[in-house]
């Protein structure tokens, strides 16, 4: 049971309330009703399996707790949405008449982090070009072998060819998954340092503007826990858009392994008919699928940059304006929740046997 405790991630299902949340809110009022009960419980069932499959007792009781809770955590929040949007423009309505006096040194010091950050960045998206570029390229030296193995066999007779491609199409796939595998070894690390160049970042921003806000500094605070929350976000999404990619690539090689073994199925008239083309587009088409693979993944380091200096400035123009948008108030909403499961996870106990 701890260990399936330790499985328990409140980050994921902090993801699967808040998603739900949300898509309710976008729901006609009338099947509001109808949604609250049966779309929750069957969303935490299926996260809880997933997580607790060696726990019954626990994830039994944790769905027992967890559900009531979050139908109430759902009335609370639309109860206090006006009050938190409120809340949201007077603290950042007062922060600026603060920091009014230091306006210019404020801009300043928000400029030059997001200076400073560029310029932090810019090596790790390069790193992160740099990794995928020679990643797949090693993957493409690897699988040259099995086309130029692939052609020689034509020269063989029908039955010795028919016998062996079944083993060479196993072998195929086993170094597509081994590739792969290695690529997102290569590249997750990369999103794990740029997920904590985020939070230096943000702290680095605190202290430079920690001068001229002292007085208000609980405001500035929860300001800067949402730019880092935002970022944090961002890096997760960078971190999934890599192994999605990553495993894209592998839904894309895997079929050349695939039709080779349907080929060895032919009868041995047609083998060589069917095995010919295969035998000299191997090569072309795992150039083409490695090298869209490129295109695709290379500028994410780049994109990731730009979203977090997006992030920065808009920073900046709140505290330059003094006015919050409908993004300040469901981030201040979201935090809420997570902090809610954060805390409520951590005060379950498990079920006794």
């Amino acid at each position: 049971l701890a260990g399936a405790r330790a499985d328990v991630n409140p980050d994921e299902v902090a993801s699967v309330l808040w998603k739900y949340f949300t898509e309710l809110g976008s729901n006609a009022k009338e099947t509001v009703d109808q949604l609250q009960q049966a779309e929750i419980t069957k969303q935490l069932n299926t996260l809880l399996e997933t997580k607790l499959q060696s726990a019954n007792l626990y994830a039994e009781d944790l769905q027992r707790r967890l559900v009531p809770f979050a139908t109430q955590l759902q009335a609370r929040l639309a109860q206090d949405s006006q009050r938190l949007k409120e809340q949201i423009r007077q603290e950042l309505a007062e922060l600026r008449a603060k920091l009014a006096p230091y306006a210019d040194e404020v801009h300043q010091q928000i400029s030059t982090n997001i200076r400073q950050l560029q310029a932090k960045m810019s090596p790790y998206a390069e790193e992160l070009r740099s990794q995928v570029d020679r990643g797949a390229g090693e993957l493409q030296r690897v699988l040259e072998p099995y086309a130029t193995e692939l052609r020689d066999r034509l020269q063989d007779n029908a039955e010795s060819i028919q016998a062996s491609l079944s083993p060479y199409a196993d072998r195929l796939q086993q170094q597509i998954d081994s590739g792969v595998e290695t690529l997102k070894e290569r590249l997750t690390p990369l999103a794990d340092e740029l997920k904590a160049q985020v939070g230096q970042s943000v702290e680095e921003l605190r202290r430079g503007l920690s001068p001229y806000a002292q007085e208000v500094q609980d405001r500035l605070n929860r300001q800067l826990e949402s730019l880092t929350a935002q970022m944090e976000r961002a890096a997760e999404e960078l971190r999934a858009r890599l192994a999605a990619s990553s495993e894209e690539l592998r839904a894309q090689l895997s079929p050349l392994a695939q039709e080779l073994r349907q080929v060895a199925g032919s009868d041995a008239e047609s083998l060589r008919q069917r095995l010919a083309p295969l035998a000299q587009q191997l090569d072309e088409r795992v150039g083409q699928t490695l090298e869209a693979f490129r295109q695709q993944a290379a500028p994410f380091g780049e994109a990731f940059g730009r979203q977090l200096v997006e992030r920065l400035e808009e920073v900046r123009g709140k505290l330059d304006s003094g006015t919050a948008g409908v993004e300040d108030h469901l981030e201040l909403l979201e935090k809420e929740v997570r902090d809610k499961v954060a805390a409520f996870l951590s005060t379950t106990q498990p079920a006794e046997n």
